[in-house]
C-alpha cells in the first residue's frame, strides 16, 4: 500500500497532531503557534483560519508569507532523517516544523528553538 503524501493531506488534520504532541509534554498550543509563525510568517490568526479550511499541508508551506531565513540553522534528525540533508525543498520545510515541535516537546527553551 503506498504511503500517503503528507503534502496532499489537509493542514487541518496535521496541525492538531503537532499541537497534541507538544501538549502531551506540558507545552501549550500558543508555543506551537509561536514556532510555526517564526518559521512561516503566518500569524496565529492565520493558522487558526487555515485550520478551518481545506488547504493542503503542502500549500500551507508553499504559500507561507515569509519563511524565516534562519530556518537553515535548524539541524538534527526527525524520523531518523537529518533535516539539513533533505533534498526536496518542500519536504525540508515540513521537517523543519517537525523538528521545532520536537524541540518544544523535549523542553528546550524558546530562545534556543527560535535560534535567537
Amino acid at each position: 500500500m503506498p504511503r500517503a503524501d503528507v503534502t496532499q493531506m489537509h493542514f487541518a488534520k496535521l496541525y492538531p497532531l503537532l499541537v497534541n504532541k507538544a501538549e502531551k509534554k506540558g507545552r501549550r498550543r500558543e508555543e506551537v503557534d509561536r514556532v510555526t509563525t517564526w518559521l512561516t510568517g503566518y500569524t496565529a490568526e492565520d493558522i487558526a483560519r487555515l485550520e478551518q479550511s481545506d488547504v493542503s499541508y503542502g500549500d500551507f508551506f508553499r504559500n507561507a508569507p515569509a519563511m524565516n531565513p534562519n530556518r537553515t540553522l535548524i539541524t538534527g534528525t526527525v524520523c531518523g532523517v537529518r533535516v539539513e540533508t533533505i533534498e526536496d525543498p518542500l519536504m525540508r520545510e515540513i521537517r523543519y516544523l517537525d523538528k521545532l515541535v520536537d524541540e518544544l516537546a523535549k523542553g528546550k527553551a524558546m530562545e534556543q528553538i527560535l535560534r535567537t
